[in-house]
């Protein structure tokens, strides 16, 4: 069979990354999370001081930056500059930063092309906000994973306290929200579902029927 190039997109919370690993795990592909990049370069904005509005900035480090995604599905590595970041770009601070410089078009820029970088070899499922859109407009398989707003910050608020996070869901649900509105009114490349997409509401489904459905997706396409 043919590797396939396999694009996710959605929402904070809808079940791209568990979709996505899910996914490589089944047909022995890469699995690359394009959000752990734009956590890194919110990291590296915090760590040089840059502010997260000064778009030159934080562009060049995240084009000057060398940012690689190691090992399998389960246990993905994040390293920025050799060093390990798996636990840091996890954390509230980091959240919150990336979602910031993931709004700048240069950022996006150079993060589009580590990520296609990362894929050269083929075989890869890649989860984001603009991977069907920005990052692989020709993917063999474009996928656009949605769920309720209620669901999603539940979901989102049980990782976090599993985290050792003290949120309430009320919080977690107005982060969720702000999060949606910058990735859906930024200029660049925002979060839109792509014509060629396939929907995939996970509201009351599974991972295994959410994984069922999308292996059936990509058989048709193979």
């Amino acid at each position: 069979m043919r590797k396939l190039t396999i694009a996710i997109d959605g929402p904070s919370g809808a079940g791209k990354s568990s979709l996505g690993k899910a996914l490589a795990r089944s047909l022995g592909y890469q699995y690359i999370d394009s959000g752990a990049v734009y956590r890194a370069v919110g990291c590296l904005a915090m760590d040089k001081s840059a502010p997260l509005g000064d778009s030159a900035k934080v562009a060049q480090l995240a084009m000057d930056s060398m940012i690689q995604e190691q090992g399998d599905p389960d246990d993905l590595r994040i390293l920025v500059n050799g060093q390990d970041v798996t636990s840091r770009i996890r954390q509230p601070g980091a959240s919150y930063a990336a979602s910031v410089v993931a709004t700048i078009p240069e950022v996006r820029e150079a993060v589009v092309h580590k990520l296609r970088e990362m894929s050269q070899a083929g075989g890869v499922v890649m989860d984001g906000r603009d991977i069907g859109t920005k990052v692989f407009p020709d993917a063999n398989v474009k996928l656009f994973v949605e769920a309720t707003d209620q669901i999603r910050a539940e979901r989102r608020w049980k990782e976090e306290r599993l985290r050792g996070r003290e949120v309430s869901l009320e919080e977690t649900l107005t982060e969720l929200k702000d999060r949606d509105r910058r990735d859906r009114e930024r200029a660049a490349t925002p979060l839109v579902m792509a014509p060629d997409a396939i929907l995939l509401d996970t509201t009351d489904k599974s991972l295994d029927e959410v994984l069922g459905a999308a292996l059936e997706i990509v058989k048709s396409r193979s």
